[in-house]
């Protein structure tokens, strides 16, 4: 029922247990998400707890994800602010949790934004900080994401797209060397007739 106003707050027991914790989201950062632990309320001490309760954002980072520029722009497009998030905690790094990141889509369905930032092809799979490597549970996390940037990939989305083949030709060409000399000859001549 206490609201944790940082990292350090939580004890380590729910890291160890991986719990999950609820939030509400309050901004989108470089560095993770900034959210507002909501405790767990009962009714009539929640209210007398509130009075004493102290303010303060938790960093949530996505476990497992190198995030692209253009995945914390879509996070920004896909999340709305005050919009309550589930995360799951694996790690605790600094002032920072690693953390499986829930959203609610629809009553019974969720999305999970470290696989769906994978599947969009907006970032890159990392190693999940906090998990010890040989755990089971980080081999079954790890495989999830894996799978999810292979999607990416198969179907050339975000960061994995190909340039087409003219695309590339074009880019060879501009890039040759004769090419660069031949431009810086053109531009040379050109303003030696000009003066």
């Amino acid at each position: 029922t206490s609201k944790f106003t940082t990292a350090l707050d939580i004890p380590v027991e729910f890291v160890e247990k991986n719990v999950k914790l609820r939030g509400k989201l309050h901004h989108i950062t470089e560095k993770g998400l900034e959210i507002e632990h909501i405790p767990i309320s009962i009714p009539f001490i929640t209210s007398i707890q509130r009075k004493w309760q102290s303010k303060g954002l938790l960093l949530v980072r996505l476990a497992g994800v190198e995030l692209a520029p253009s995945g914390t722009a879509w996070l920004q497009q896909e999340l709305k602010p005050k919009q309550t998030i589930w995360f799951q905690l694996l790690g605790r790094e600094d002032l920072a949790l690693e953390c499986l990141v829930l959203v609610n889509k629809g009553r019974f369905l969720s999305m999970c934004l470290n696989e769906e930032i994978l599947r969009q092809g907006l970032g890159r799979t990392a190693r999940i900080e906090g998990l010890h490597h040989d755990s089971r549970l980080y081999w079954k996390i790890h495989k999830r994401l894996l799978r999810a940037e292979l999607k990416a990939l198969k179907k050339n989305k975000g960061i994995w797209k190909e340039e087409s083949y003219s695309e590339r030709i074009r880019d060879r060409i501009s890039n040759n060397k004769f090419v660069q000399t031949l431009k810086q000859f053109v531009s040379w001549l050109r303003s030696s007739i000009q003066r």
